[in-house]
This record gives C-alpha cells, structure tokens and sequence, in this order.
C-alpha cells in the first residue's frame, strides 16, 4: 500500500507564513475529523490517511519552528 505524502517538505518551505498557517489549520480541523469517525466508533474510510496528516501537521510545526529560529539568528 503506497501513501501519499499530502505535502513535502521542500513545498511547505515555498510556502508564505500566512499560507503555512492555512494549510495547518485545514489538516488540523481535517485530522479532528478522522479521529472523530473512529472516537464514534465509525471505520475509517482510508486509515493511513490518519497517520499521514498527523506527520504532516508535525513536519509543517518543524518546518515553522526552523524558520522561527532562523529568523530570530539573524537579528
């Protein structure tokens, strides 16, 4: 069963911070919804889906922290 990475880290690195935040707010709310389908006891329609969003959301958190931390060396 192949995965598909839902972004990489080099286009989350492209991205403008205003765009970072959006698209962390959309896999946040999407990954509440999946947890949400097997909380209710629902089987879930893809369950590598969980898993993939939850690293998503963990490399777009490094990706900001990186950034953050970049930006604070050059000051």
């Amino acid at each position: 069963m192949i995965i598909m990475v839902i972004l990489r880290s080099s286009e989350i690195r492209n991205m403008t911070a205003d765009n970072i935040e959006t698209k962390l707010k959309e896999l946040r709310k999407e990954f509440m919804k999946e947890k949400g389908k097997i909380d209710v006891g629902s089987i879930a329609d893809n369950p590598g889906r969980q898993k993939e969003l939850k690293k998503t959301i963990a490399r777009i958190l490094t990706i900001k922290k990186e950034m953050k931390s970049k930006n604070a060396g050059h000051m």
